[in-house]
């Protein structure tokens, strides 16, 4: 007979509480800076593979470290459909501004990607570095709108929301037209960016969620000079592979250590 192998149990969150009554599940790691922040997906957590393999990462190098879970995500209180970019840009710059100090290499995944972009704007003087991973400004609008049939815009305008189907999990992505619309209202390509940190930027070629020719106008589209992007070839949306993790770390570590 097989023996199971038992896996250890996740540790338990820490939670703060909002002014509006938001309580948000995080956990963080006190050390040397800059503090690694990790910004999630749309609809994904901070149990996720590249979130826990940048918390190995900062232990390792005794580095203090963040990840959270926004409202409606994971832990945290709150329905998903209730939230929007603008309500997980405040969860994100609230757990900022209340349990890190300091300079910053914020790391953001996806949807994260763009949280990332607008705490770099709002937050300028923290700013150490910035690491996207498959980054998605703008998606709400240049990815969905924008490819929405017109009998889902009508569903949208009609119901408030839509249930798109998702290749990632069972459950569909809930879009609401509070999502577009709150997303208009932060929308970062349109024009110059004044960030002028230290960005990397790493996107799949295969991926199919976000186009990685979105990079290269981000690229384009912020003050700094000084922007290096890696592309990797049969790389997907999640870019979770052993591989995807090592260049991930690689690329975290060596902006820590020009920032330090």
């Amino acid at each position: 007979m097989t023996e199971q192998t038992q896996q250890p149990e996740m540790p338990s969150p820490l939670y703060a509480e909002k002014p509006d009554g938001a309580r948000l599940a995080y956990h963080k790691l006190d050390g040397l800076g800059p503090t690694i922040v990790f910004l999630g997906g749309f609809m994904s957590d901070m149990t996720g593979t590249k979130a826990m393999a940048l918390e190995d990462l900062a232990q390792a190098r005794g580095q203090a470290f963040l990840r959270l879970d926004y409202q409606g995500h994971g832990q945290s209180s709150g329905k998903f459909e209730d939230g929007c970019i603008g309500t997980w840009l405040s969860d994100a710059l609230y757990l900022i501004d209340e349990v890190t100090e300091g300079p910053l290499v914020l790391v953001g995944s996806s949807m994260g990607g763009w949280i990332m972009l607008q705490t770099a704007l709002q937050r300028p003087a923290r700013i150490a570095g910035l690491v996207g991973i498959a980054p998605a400004p703008d998606f709400t609008e240049d990815l969905m709108w924008a490819g929405f049939s017109d009998e889902i815009k009508r569903t949208l305008e009609r119901d408030g929301v839509y249930y798109e189907p998702s290749e990632y999990s069972d459950e569909p992505y809930t879009i609401t037209m509070k999502l577009i619309e709150d997303g208009r209202n932060h929308l970062v390509m349109r024009e110059k960016m004044p960030i002028t940190a230290p960005v990397r930027l790493l996107h799949g070629m295969r991926d199919e969620s976000v186009p990685y020719d979105l990079s290269l106008k981000i690229s384009d589209n912020v003050a700094s000079e000084d922007v290096q992007i890696r592309f990797i070839k049969d790389g997907d949306h999640r870019l979770s592979t052993e591989r995807d993790i090592a260049i991930l770390k690689g690329t975290v570590a060596a902006l820590c250590d020009s920032a330090a």
